[in-house]
């Protein structure tokens, strides 16, 4: 085997990509760029756009469609995110970030001129914008900044099987579900019940009595990183977030702090 196989055996897909973007016959060559970005994952995507001079940048993401442009956006460090976007109307790029993650949202509407995210926000949903707003009000370096508010909770008094038909009737879990929370009728926050135990359980106990109570939730206030220092030491999935007055507002799952994780251990 030719040493050049060699090398090729050892490329990125990002790498690939970005020779073929600044190549000398990148107009014959579009189609095949369109090819390769079909098989590669979005922060693989980011990682060339990121790489990339301004113009071949914006040639790339031209080429991009526009269903996977909400998940390569939130990949982008912060400085190309706020260039890409300063290129799109608002109306698109309400599509864009439609099917994001809330902290995701969160993230790239913070760093926006404050006139463009309040037209962001009135085009959504009453409900989608409350959510946001709310999200909004936490620094992204918090708690708060990192939390999703697709929770699943419970009331104590409800028995297993309330609760196993409850999850059913929901299709899909929110992604990293290992348990769900069991909150008052006031929506205060009184312990988490694992997914685990609900399985193997008898459908008869009631919620109350499996409950777990030992692990306090998160403040909202709470830095990103002792969010992360918890996290590694505790091995969490997921964890609740609540305010001031220890109302649930939302959870953190680990896909929210391993970018944290990994800029901690860089420093």
């Amino acid at each position: 085997m030719n040493s050049m196989a060699d090398s090729n055996l050892h490329q990125f897909p990002s790498d690939e990509l970005i020779e073929s973007i600044q190549g000398k016959n990148v107009s014959s060559s579009l189609n095949q760029i369109k090819r390769m970005l079909v098989n590669m994952h979005s922060s693989e995507i980011a990682h060339s756009l990121e790489s990339l001079p301004p113009k071949e940048r914006k040639l790339l993401w031209s080429m991009i469609e526009i269903k996977d442009e909400g998940e390569i956006i939130a990949e982008l460090n912060d400085e190309i995110q706020q260039e890409l976007i300063a290129e799109i109307s608002t109306d698109e790029l309400i599509k864009i970030i439609e099917d994001l993650e809330l902290d995701e949202i969160v993230d790239i509407l913070q760093a926006l001129p404050q006139r463009k995210t309040q037209s962001i926000l009135s085009a959504m949903s009453e409900r989608d914008s409350k959510r946001i707003k709310e999200a909004l009000i936490y620094p992204e370096d918090s708690a708060g900044g990192l939390m999703n508010t697709d929770i699943i909770s419970v009331r104590p008094k409800h028995s297993l099987e309330v609760v196993m038909r409850y999850l059913r009737a929901q299709k899909q879990l929110p992604k990293n579900t290992d348990q769900i929370f069991v909150v008052s009728r006031e929506n205060k926050y009184l312990g988490s019940l694992p997914i685990s135990s609900i399985l193997v359980s008898e459908p008869s106990l009631n919620t109350r009595e499996l409950m777990e109570t030992a692990t306090q939730p998160l403040a909202a206030d709470l830095g990103d990183k002792d969010v992360a220092r918890l996290f590694e030491q505790n091995d969490w999935v997921s964890a609740p977030v609540v305010d001031k007055n220890s109302y649930l507002i939302g959870r953190i799952t680990i896909d929210d702090v391993v970018d944290v994780i990994l800029e901690d251990r860089r420093c």
